[in-house]
């Protein structure tokens, strides 16, 4: 029997029965490890011996995004989050010399997981985080133990107006096309992709999208960033087999989507109900960076979900 929830937009607080708050927080660790001659940075907090979740960030952000859910999970959960080449504290090698690929992203994901040891994970998914832990997942399907999904895409259904100047680079590569696009990294774009879809602004921290751009404005960081959105279509042609995936191993998956997202907009959830059996699916009232107004909700619904269904190693 599917056991399919879907709850859209509820202001509900999910009360956190777990002895959490009397346990002292564990020490987040900030930390560089080599990776193909590559500096990945990466924070990582929790009990190692505790159910881990690895933490996939989207474009423009990095492992930043997760500052303020890791300390939440930390008391329940072994929490890594790293940062692709290119974002954050990781290396940033020139384009020309590194192809910024989302299928060498997830190269690097998978040798830091494995010098990390971790041989049984949750997803938590977000933004350019899904194609790399999808392809992931479908690499070591008998390693993920459940999904968390936030605004992360799998389906056509996903990808409206927003894509479309996207699109028209993919369909014609020039450097016309390629310039139409170059927007996308400006601060202007940046600071909506947090504002867009919120309610009420005074709810933001203005750090963030001011720490992303101090990132994106590095000297050769925007071609990078163009790289990855021309290679994002080849994550299209694998939406089937990140389907099959999920239908055939069937990993338990709680979506939290902010609903007012105009880059990953609701239409890219709701196609998750065809392929998957244990399903609980959250349409959040905020925009794409879901975590920014609704970190507290969605922590807590995380345990909840975890709880529910006995997911531990």
């Amino acid at each position: 029997m599917k056991a399919e929830r879907q709850i859209s937009s509820i202001p509900l607080r999910v009360e956190d029965t777990s002895d959490d708050e009397a346990v002292a927080q564990p020490p987040i660790f900030y930390k560089t490890v080599k990776v193909n001659n590559l500096d990945i940075f990466y924070r990582e907090a929790g009990p190692k011996d505790a159910p881990t979740i690895l933490l996939l960030h989207g474009f423009p952000t990095s492992s930043n995004m997760f500052r303020n859910l890791i300390p939440r999970l930390s008391t329940s959960f072994h929490v890594v989050a790293a940062d692709y080449p290119g974002f954050g504290q990781s290396s940033m090698p020139d384009h020309k010399d590194f192809a910024y690929t989302f299928e060498n992203l997830t190269n690097v994901v998978e040798q830091l997981v494995g010098m990390l040891g971790l041989t049984n994970y949750s997803l938590y998914v977000m933004d350019y985080g899904a194609p790399i832990g999808y392809r992931l997942a479908l690499r070591h399907p008998e390693r993920v133990q459940a999904l968390i999904v936030q605004n992360g895409n799998a389906y056509d259904e996903g990808l409206l107006k927003f894509w479309d100047p996207i699109k028209k680079y993919w369909e014609d590569p020039t450097p016309e096309n390629r310039q139409g696009i170059h927007s996308l990294v400006d601060p202007k774009s940046t600071r909506w992709q947090y504002e867009n879809g919120v309610a009420d602004h005074t709810l933001l921290d203005p750090t963030t999208w001011t720490l992303d751009q101090v990132g994106l404005d590095r000297p050769g960081n925007d071609d990078i960033q163009l790289d990855l959105f021309y290679d994002y279509r080849t994550n299209l042609p694998l939406y089937p087999e990140f389907q099959a995936y999920f239908r055939t191993y069937q990993p338990p998956t709680l979506i939290v989507w902010g609903k007012n997202d105009a880059i990953f907009p609701a239409e890219g959830a709701a196609p998750y109900s065809r392929d998957l059996k244990i399903l609980e699916t959250h349409l959040l009232d905020t925009g794409h960076f879901a975590l920014e107004t609704h970190g507290e909700e969605i922590a807590s619904r995380i345990k909840a979900f975890f709880k529910e269904h006995e997911i531990a190693d």
